[in-house]
């Protein structure tokens, strides 16, 4: 493909520095970019690195000043978001495989399911009886649909995903490899002599616009729902626990652990390998940091880090504080001697 920078900037509403009859032959990260690429900067480190880049056309903020400097040989489009508009480009590059819509011979389809319009279902895809698929869904090769479960409009489901009875999947969903959705939850009850397994009746969850990542496991309720709420995103390998609530626009990244019954707000972030235990409370808008273990309630718009979790700029102070405790601590010992020694000179 070959588009002008003209013809780009009319794609993504543009503002044209440079020369606008560039010709644009490929999308390419900044540091990988060659001189008929298209790449973006978004963010302090690559704007400082403008003249280092060989695309021959950036991507950058409204906002950013250029210099002489930055012109040799290279247009500029600034838009609101380069981020956003660069993939929107990536994609018009690199566009989907057009699939036609087909059932493969060897898919195993139980009784009373309900099929919707240009469907594509792969090869040893398994669905169960009395599912509802809407229409223009996607269900790659080797993905299990339990009995009862319903599949909403243009959703894709990748290799290898299970899907347990009763799930309820919104509209335009993706979901990642290896994911199961509907497993049982981690339920035993402690006798004298054993564990007994409690029996898990609930089901799944999954608004619209969703998207979630490969191996994650959600759990169904275990009486009631798991709810994943509209436009929630997941990164790989993230636990969601029994009757656990996400709320609209959250993203929650790699390898976090959600326990049975806590609710998680709107537009929350939970960065990569936070634990959260179970039965509380996280606030709409709130971030939990990376690596945060999560015992207690969080509020509205609070930002938490450290184990266990406490207000980032405290944490901020704490772990600068742990890397002198050597120091700190010969200090003391130190003190605590001459202590001794002046109390002994007072005897």
């Amino acid at each position: 493909m070959r588009l002008s920078v003209k013809q780009i900037a009319k794609i993504i509403h543009a503002r044209v520095i440079g020369d606008p009859s560039f010709i644009v032959k490929g999308v390419s990260s900044f540091d990988d970019s060659n001189l008929h690429d298209i790449s973006f900067a978004c963010d302090s480190k690559h704007l400082l690195k403008l003249t280092k880049t060989r695309a021959g056309a950036v991507i950058i903020p409204d906002s950013f000043a250029l210099d002489k400097d930055h012109f040799k040989n290279r247009a500029f489009l600034k838009v609101n978001n380069p981020k956003v508009s660069f993939f929107k480009l990536v994609s018009i590059f690199n566009p989907s495989k057009i699939i036609k819509p087909f059932i493969h011979p060897n898919a195993d389809i139980g009784s009373n399911v309900t099929l919707g319009k240009d469907l594509v279902i792969g090869s040893n895809v398994s669905i169960g009886d009395n599912v509802r698929i809407k229409d223009n869904v996607h269900l790659m090769p080797g993905v299990y649909v339990g009995d009862n479960v319903v599949i909403g409009d243009n959703t894709l489901i990748k290799p290898n995903v299970t899907i347990m009875e009763k799930t309820r999947i919104g509209n335009r969903v993706i979901i990642h490899s290896g994911t199961v959705i509907g497993s049982d939850g981690f339920g035993f009850a402690q006798g004298s002599d054993k564990h007994h397994k409690l029996i898990h009746t609930g089901y799944v969850l999954i608004g619209d616009n969703v998207e979630i990542g490969a191996c994650n496991t959600i759990d169904r309720g275990t009486l009631g729902t798991t709810i994943i709420g509209n436009g929630v995103k997941t990164d790989n390998l993230v636990h969601i626990a029994h009757n656990v609530k996400i709320g609209d626009h959250t993203l929650i990244v790699a390898q976090v652990g959600i326990a049975g019954s806590t609710h998680v707000g709107k537009n929350v972030i939970i960065a990569g390998k936070a634990g959260i235990t179970g039965h509380v409370k996280i606030g709409d808008s709130s971030i939990v940091g990376p690596y945060a273990g999560v015992h207690s309630d969080v509020g509205e718009n609070e930002i938490v880090s450290g184990i266990p979790q406490m207000p980032h700029a405290r944490w901020r102070k704490v772990v600068s504080i742990v890397s002198r405790l050597p120091e700190m601590r010969k200090k003391l010992f130190s003190f605590e001697k001459r202590l001794e020694n002046l109390e002994n000179k007072n005897r």
